[in-house]
């Protein structure tokens, strides 16, 4: 039987939470500044699933750096596929909601994570 395919859904942590039913994953590093705990209704925060303080800083949202971010982020991300199951497991049938701290809705971890885990999907589980 095949695997199915995680329904993945990305949202800034600063926009107002959408009024769903998303196991809903914080994965940042850092706590988005200003937010308080109780106001992102979080199911979990895994900060090990986001890029490394190295790789954060080095990219530092610049998007000239995009594409290598990306494959620095992706080799990362290899290591850490035992996390990544076990949250989908953990989500069950639920769609999945990353959210993100960055102001920029087109270059962010979150993007890449969700990315990797659908080139990945067949693996995981």
């Amino acid at each position: 039987m095949a695997k199915r395919q995680p329904e993945i859904r990305i949202a800034r942590a600063y926009n107002p939470p959408p009024a769903d039913d998303c196991y809903r994953v914080l994965v940042d590093r850092l706590w988005p500044r200003g937010i308080k705990k109780e106001n992102l209704n979080l199911d979990r925060w895994m900060k090990d699933l986001a890029p490394s303080t190295d790789l954060r800083r080095w990219f530092n949202h610049d998007p000239q750096r995009w594409d290598q971010f990306r494959k620095r982020y992706f080799k990362e991300l290899d290591a850490l596929s035992d996390s990544v199951s076990e949250m989908l497991n953990t989500a069950g049938e639920r769609p999945i909601l990353f959210l993100y701290g960055a102001r920029d809705e087109q270059h962010n971890q979150a993007i890449v994570l969700k990315e990797w885990i659908e080139k990945h999907a067949e693996a995981l589980k």
